[in-house]
């Protein structure tokens, strides 16, 4: 590897855009191939980037001998699969949250990483956000402990389109994905594994074919407890809303601005290099690379996640 990261990123979409906006503030790394569904729209993307080479295939970009990594922003369905191919072509991943959408998927990956010794990292944004940060950084030096989170994911997804309105290829899923960012969180948070988990569900869509709304009891060793509630029929307002409940105070996170529980304003802005969680996790993702270590949010990370996902869809699929 030269001292310039080399990056294939697929995904030219509105995540996608996210990372390529976060990776230009980045210094010593360059997106050398694109990757994305219609050629046009991805040669248009490339061209604003001033990325080199487009394509519709991954394997075109994995066949670059400069690439040493992949990021992958592409539809959940297809993260394992195209995480295994990175790995086994010899290239750093990055996959987008979540890293599958089944446990034996989720360990697949993280069993290659082992074989391999590579970076594989999930994007597993919530650990990265300053305003979680600051709460992290908190509990680390024992000033805080958690008692109790209670989250809220809300979007309004009655027919099958992305964040940008626009018609989707594959459906999203308040569990494999939206469930995920909190139920990492949460054992990340508590620095506990999670001992006990239960759901319930609401009516199945019947175009979509997926519940849409949810409710996620958590327990962690720790005896700290979670409640999580997820909704695709929620009209506003959009987005995940975090209250954390400790020994020493309650803290409210909105988006990227966090709170006390008197609703006075905590000043985030020196955490960290940067407010944008996606460049964090980018930023992570490369040192890593340099430095030859496992980053925060490795695939070996966040895989306990996964089991407690799979053991919840397992639940949900016996009251059905």
């Amino acid at each position: 590897m030269t001292n310039t990261i080399k990056v294939a990123l697929a995904g030219a979409g509105a995540f996608g855009i996210k990372h390529l906006d976060g990776i230009a503030k980045i210094a010593g790394v360059e997106v050398i191939s694109l990757v994305g569904r219609e050629l046009d729209k991805t040669r248009e993307v490339a061209a604003r980037y001033a990325i080199p080479h487009a394509t519709t295939d991954l394997a075109a970009s994995l066949a670059i001998a400069e690439v040493d990594a992949v990021i992958l922003c592409t539809p959940t369905p297809m993260h394992a699969a195209q995480a295994l191919q990175c790995l086994g072509a010899g290239k750093h991943v990055q996959v987008e949250i979540p890293l599958a959408d089944s446990l034996q998927d989720a360990q697949a990956v993280a069993d290659l990483q082992q074989r391999t010794g590579l970076v594989a990292m999930c994007g597993h944004t919530r650990r990265f956000n300053p305003s979680h940060q600051w709460v992290r950084q908190r509990i680390v030096a024992g000033a805080l402990n958690i008692q109790q989170m209670d989250v809220q994911t809300y979007f309004f997804r009655r027919t099958n389109m992305n964040a940008l309105g626009q018609p989707r290829s594959w459906t999203d899923h308040l569990l494999w994905h939206h469930a995920a960012h909190t139920v990492d969180l949460f054992a990340y948070q508590a620095c506990s594994p999670i001992v006990e988990a239960h759901a319930v569900q609401g009516p199945i869509h019947p175009a979509l074919g997926i519940a849409m709304d949810m409710s996620i009891q958590l327990r962690a060793a720790s005896g700290a407890i979670c409640t999580l509630s997820l909704s695709f029929n929620n009209d506003g307002p959009l987005g995940t809303f975090f209250r954390y409940i400790g020994d020493t105070g309650t803290y409210i996170a909105r988006y990227d601005d966090l709170f006390t529980g008197k609703d006075e304003a905590i000043d985030v802005s020196r955490v960290d290099v940067s407010m944008n969680g996606i460049e964090l996790q980018d930023r992570e993702f490369f040192a890593a690379i340099r430095e030859g270590r496992e980053p925060n949010a490795s695939v070996a990370q966040v895989l306990p996640c996964y089991r407690i996902l799979d053991a919840l869809e397992r639940q949900l699929e016996r009251s059905l």
